[in-house]
């Protein structure tokens, strides 16, 4: 079984621990005093405390820390020369679901390297330990690598295939030039560059995310090959997928 960790996990669990407090207060104060005014008083805080608390449980597994909803990542493996790739990078590959997401489409020769800057401030467990646990749970045997995306710790031209799953999303909008840049340098000219990205694009942005996305590709030095919107299956705005090679 997979586990890939919580998202999120100290502000959504601080959160959980305020609305238990808030909740616990509440019943204190109804135990103490039998007024009407205290029991109203008290029911309210027990509803707020306790809606807050179970809001914040469900958003712990929000994703799920076992699901892989590997349907996202068979989009842009399908669009990606996987099968003759000798060298892949996976980069900002965290505990590992994107990894064993392409596990089935990456080949048995391919030396598969996942580098992150493995913080485990955002998801509870991120380090190359659980990366390469999850990587094997899917039949792959990774090198997990630190390092950050915007200063990749790789000579150039060193990947046949290079991938970024939904990760750019999370950098600053102004760093994200200089993480596709990196892409592309670490990508072998004959190579491919797959980016799978939420329809999430910067606040100040007033274009859609596959519009914003390209045009960021584009200016880092990639020709684009393929862009696929890919439909959620929980209903939310599709993915992106777009898949380049180094113009």
């Amino acid at each position: 079984m997979y586990w890939f960790g919580l998202y999120h996990w100290r502000r959504r669990v601080r959160a959980l621990g305020e609305g238990l407090v808030v909740a616990i207060a509440g019943i204190a104060l109804v135990r103490r005093r039998s007024g009407r005014a205290s029991r109203v008083l008290a029911a309210v805080a027990v509803g707020i405390g306790g809606t807050r608390a179970a809001r914040t449980l469900s958003t712990l597994a929000s994703p799920p820390p076992w699901s892989l909803e590997r349907y996202k990542y068979d989009a842009l493996a399908r669009n990606l020369p996987l099968a003759d790739a000798g060298r892949v990078l996976d980069v900002g590959c965290g505990t590992g679901r994107s990894l064993a997401g392409l596990a089935p489409r990456l080949p048995g020769s391919a030396t598969v390297v996942g580098s992150d800057v493995f913080d485990d401030r955002v998801i509870l467990g991120n380090g190359p330990r659980l990366a390469r646990r999850n990587a094997r749970q899917a039949g792959v045997a990774v090198e997990p690598v630190r390092g950050d995306a915007g200063a990749a710790p790789f000579v150039p031209d060193s990947f046949d295939v290079v991938t970024a799953c939904r990760v750019l999303h999370d950098l600053p909008a102004e760093r994200h030039g200089a993480a596709l840049e990196e892409l592309r340098r670490v990508c072998r000219a004959d190579g491919a560059v797959g980016i799978l990205e939420l329809p999430i694009v910067p606040d100040a942005v007033d274009v859609s995310p596959e519009r914003y996305w390209r045009t960021r590709v584009a200016d880092a030095g990639l020709a684009i090959r393929t862009v696929e919107r890919v439909p959620r299956r929980d209903g939310g705005e599709p993915y992106v997928v777009l898949v380049a090679t180094p113009a």
